[in-house]
């Protein structure tokens, strides 16, 4: 059992904390929003995750998850100090690292005994280095400070962190390597590795992996937007590909771009870490660019469908969220349509099972929002589909063509088959497919 403070209850440190109470460690989490620890004492979670919710009750019942506003309260016990802190983008794209720095200033001036302080929050290569100078400015004991970014996916971070494929840690002490080792071994019985790196190359292991993945995500789009031109299908193609070992068939599903917190900050804050090395990343320059127009990209079929005038059509909105299984909307493709949508003059009724009350803090009154996803259909001109939820998988197509002014789908997650929709006389667009159009 190892004694581990947590700071910051954002999406990474609530999921980070909860597991490591689960294998039986005695977990506190420090955050400086009072109403947000008073809620979580309460055992009211603040973000939807599935699966988590469970987790956080049983470990703060048990005792071994608690949670305060007093950051010395929370360190001075623990062995191991997580720094689960937000980096957000700055105007020119950099990571924002005042928050972590700040932090280690205050631990410098109050542990008094050796800790591990450990990065967990995705940070630009060379962060560790500028942690340990602004403990040193201040401590007057021995600590180590490791990288060990999270390779969590929104709707399955549980499962990521109780089973993960594998995990990063950056240290050059051996002391703080057979710390962090115990720390993680219930975690790996299967077998998946723990890898010991240097700091630096642990840093940028985490923004390789997800620009990787979302330069993946971005190639197949241009494929798909390729396979319209020439009159492909790219659910063909995406199955042609996938078959080969060395491609993999995951990250290969067309659709309206990327969002997130991870992929359009982790891309951009590489990206600018290479400008400050003289160095450009041309691939995910490209990257960024294609996938800002792809969420857009069903707009000029919309558009040509109404024959250039959208004023006063109603438009129905299944998903907000960024994903399914999430109510994170940061970045999502969604918005980025809804704007467009309204800037040429078309009204829009959305519902989304988990993301609609993030939607209303940021856009507010400007949509309807409907109890479940037929409300929204009613008196709609067309449907748009932004996120890939189950429930949207095998709707009631009865209750559709009874309640949409017009058999018109625009399906930015290609959720139907194209043959089935020509069936059920749908005008159907979709992404890198031939298009269903009503005779």
């Amino acid at each position: 059992m190892k004694k581990i403070a947590v700071i910051g209850t954002g999406y990474v440190g609530l999921v980070t904390g909860t597991c490591f109470a689960e294998t039986g460690n005695q977990v506190i989490c420090v955050d400086i929003d009072e109403e947000k620890v008073n809620q979580m004492r309460k055992g009211i979670i603040p973000i939807y995750e599935p699966h988590l919710e469970n987790l956080f009750n049983r470990n703060i019942k048990a005792n071994r998850l608690e949670f305060t506003t007093d950051l010395e309260e929370g360190v001075k016990d623990a062995e191991i100090i997580f720094l689960a802190l937000p980096t957000p983008p700055g105007e020119d794209g950099s990571a924002d690292l005042s928050y972590i720095l700040g932090v280690a200033k205050q631990l410098g001036q109050i542990i008094t005994e050796y800790k591990v302080i450990v990065d967990k929050s995705t940070v630009p290569v060379g962060t560790s280095e500028k942690v340990e100078i602004e403990l040193s400015k201040y401590a007057k004991v021995d600590f180590d400070v490791v990288s060990n970014p999270e390779f969590l996916r929104e709707g399955f971070a549980v499962d990521d962190f109780l089973k993960p494929d594998r995990v990063v840690i950056g240290t050059s002490s051996e002391k703080a390597q057979n710390i962090m080792e115990q720390l993680y071994k219930p975690f790996v019985r299967q077998g998946n590795p723990i890898l010991f790196m240097d700091e630096k190359s642990a840093e940028l292991t985490k923004y390789a992996a997800n620009s990787f993945l979302a330069t993946k995500i971005t190639f197949m789009n241009e494929v798909a937007n390729f396979c319209e031109i020439v009159g492909a299908d790219v659910d063909k193609v995406r199955l042609g590909i996938g078959s080969d070992h060395r491609i993999g068939k995951r990250f290969l599903f067309p659709g309206i771009g990327y969002g997130g917190s991870c992929f359009p900050k982790d891309v951009q804050a590489l990206v600018k870490s290479g400008l400050e090395n003289k160095f450009d990343l041309e691939i995910l320059n490209a990257v960024m660019k294609i996938n800002e127009s792809q969420k857009t990209v069903l707009m000029p079929k919309i558009i040509n469908h109404f024959k250039g005038n959208l004023k006063d059509k109603k438009i129905a909105v299944w998903g907000l969220a960024f994903k399914p299984d999430t109510d994170d909307i940061r970045e999502a493709p969604a918005l980025y349509m809804i704007d467009t949508l309204i800037n040429n003059g078309a009204k829009i009724s959305a519902f989304d099972p988990e993301a609609m009350n993030n939607v209303r803090t940021v856009i507010g009154d400007k949509i309807e929002y409907g109890s479940n996803e037929y409300d929204v259909l009613e008196n709609a001109d067309a449907l748009l589909i932004c996120t890939e939820w189950g429930i949207f998988r095998n709707p009631d197509f009865n209750k559709l063509n009874s309640l949409l002014n017009e058999k018109v789908i625009f399906d930015g997650r290609n959720l139907f088959e194209t043959t089935e929709m020509n069936s059920l006389g749908y005008s159907y667009h979709s992404i890198g497919r031939n298009e269903v159009k009503l005779k």
